[in-house]
């Protein structure tokens, strides 16, 4: 094959490629590097890695960062959970089960996932607001209560892609099972689970990510410096033009982003299978 030919038919794609991964990439570098300086500005960063110094990450100790932290994959690991285990349930019983009003309830979530739950964050405050007043864990600034906000609105699309996975799953091993004398319940724990795996792998880290990131409402049902999340507690850093900190600000988003990565980077082999194989049958 001729320089030309490979180059029509093969070598622009690698352009593309490379192309993509330097725009990507760059904003990365440039927090990577604002990080490291100690200068604590923007414009002090201009020149990649032209000083290097952790005088930024030895800052975050005095802080509150690590309590974000904590506060953010309690919040991430308790959402994602939750989220896998309602939707799955949600899912098999509109998979395996025919009852009065499945149609209309597969059309509710459909209509539903289509709104983005920030759209309801006045709602959800004045709801918290009531409810606190009965049982304050699940009022403002309660990140019990904010996680329970997050596993409503990840109900409706995450049950949705649940579904048509479980579609693929053939009702002959349910069957047999029962001719085993399997209940519903040991069909569901013991077998279904265990062939799904791929999409609850993929719900629980889309799940992970979103919470870990979502910054809307954890800002406004969070209300002490204590119980903030990353999203939350990094923003007030640079929300005063007059007192922002950047150098601060990107070495703790540096290490916010490691959880993400890693967790991305575990589940890796689930994603394109848990992903596609949904949308074959159902």
């Amino acid at each position: 094959m001729s320089r030309a030919v490979w180059m029509r038919e093969l070598g622009w794609r690698h352009l593309v490629g490379v192309v993509g991964v330097v725009y990507a990439g760059f904003p990365l570098v440039y927090v990577l590097s604002a990080s490291l300086s100690d200068g604590g500005t923007l414009t002090g960063s201009n020149r990649l890695f032209a000083d290097v110094s952790t005088a930024n990450y030895e800052a975050l100790g005095d802080t509150y960062f690590w309590t974000w932290m904590l506060n953010t994959l309690q919040v991430a690991i308790a959402t994602s959970v939750g989220t896998v285990l309602m939707g799955a349930a949600a899912a098999y019983a509109f998979s395996r089960f025919r009852f009065r009003g499945r149609r209309a309830g597969l059309t509710s979530l459909l209509i539903i996932q289509m709104f983005p739950q920030m759209l309801a964050f006045v709602a959800i405050f004045l709801l918290l607001v009531g409810l606190g007043n009965v049982v304050p864990e699940l009022g403002l600034n309660s990140k019990l209560g904010l996680i329970c906000v997050y596993l409503g609105g990840a109900l409706g699309v995450n049950t949705f892609l649940m579904y048509g996975f479980f579609n693929t799953v053939p009702k002959e091993l349910d069957e047999a099972a029962k001719i085993d004398g399997a209940t519903h319940s040991q069909i569901y724990w013991t077998i279904i689970l265990r062939l799904v795996s791929p999409i609850l792998a993929v719900v629980g880290l889309l799940s992970f990510i979103s919470t870990f990131g979502e910054f809307i409402i954890a800002r406004v049902l969070l209300q002490s410096e204590s119980n903030w999340t990353l999203a939350v507690g990094l923003y007030g850093w640079v929300s005063s033009l007059l007192e922002a900190n950047w150098g601060l600000f990107a070495a703790g988003a540096v290490l916010s982003a490691i959880p993400v990565l890693a967790l991305f980077l575990f589940l890796q082999k689930y994603i394109v299978g848990g992903l596609t194989a949904g949308s074959v049958k159902g």
